[in-house]
């Protein structure tokens, strides 16, 4: 089991349009620290499962016929936009798993082309693809959202994108299912006192709280925003192989 970043950053990328910081400007002159919007893809014995549909590229990345399955973490355009175009292809069917959320995005439910939206998926109610054992994990968003825990011969690997800090279930779940790898939402650099929390996302903070229950022996850092790349380029002893800001296109096996 192989699971790839096809994106790392927030919906504002990296750099940012318009942005001189110091990160913007680095990822303005070297493109291996750009970043893309969030999203993954988990391949295996010769299938492809992606996670999120906002690849710009989606549709030239995966060929027809390359997609085995669609698992989305929640509706919100940023992390579906690919499907719009995806919809009007021909002589198919993708499966298309996703939370409860009857609203969806726009029309996608209305004129779903060749994706096959599926029941509803349930709260730690677990299913399998290819042999992989996958367990929707409820996170604290503005939209209903779902982040996914992927386990194969014991190892498992923790996708939780899109969260402000973790609900106890899902803590206490994480406690009694320790996970190899978390790949978790952290937008922001740590939040000081006086400032106002930020909603929605994660700042270092809370994934440094998170780090000290032990939930994972390592943790990886997506759905980054520019400011947390800014202040990690200044505090880079703050980050080493247990905790580290992930990358587009980073792959990790279990």
């Amino acid at each position: 089991m192989k699971l790839t970043l096809l994106g790392s950053g927030n919906a504002a990328m990296l750099p940012v349009y318009g942005c001189h910081c110091l990160a913007c400007s680095r990822a303005s002159k070297e493109p291996n620290y750009r970043r893309t919007k969030t999203s993954a893809m988990l391949e295996h014995k010769g299938k492809i499962l992606l996670i999120d549909a906002n690849a710009d590229n989606l549709m030239q990345t995966f060929p027809s016929g390359s997609i085995d399955r669609i698992l989305l973490t929640h509706y919100h355009m940023d992390h579906v936009h690919s499907l719009f175009d995806l919809r009007w292809g021909v002589n198919q069917k993708i499966p298309v798993d996703g939370p409860n959320d009857p609203n969806g995005c726009d029309d996608l439910f209305k004129h779903p082309g060749i994706l096959a939206f599926q029941a509803p998926l349930s709260a730690f109610q677990h299913f399998e693809w290819q042999g992989i054992t996958i367990t929707p994990l409820p996170m604290i968003h503005s939209k209903i959202c779902f982040g996914y825990c992927f386990e194969l011969n014991g190892k498992r690997i923790a996708y939780l994108t899109d969260t402000y800090g973790l609900a106890i279930e899902v803590v206490n779940w994480l406690k009694t299912n320790r996970v190899d790898l978390m790949l978790i939402d952290c937008s922001y650099p740590p939040v000081e006192q006086g400032q106002p929390e930020r909603k929605n996302h994660n700042d270092l903070n809370i994934i440094l709280k998170l780090q000290q229950q032990k939930l994972a022996n390592k943790i990886g850092l997506i759905h980054i925003d520019h400011s947390l790349d800014t202040w990690a380029l200044t505090h880079p002893e703050q980050f080493d192989h247990s905790l580290f800001l992930a990358k587009d296109k980073q792959g990790f096996s279990i």
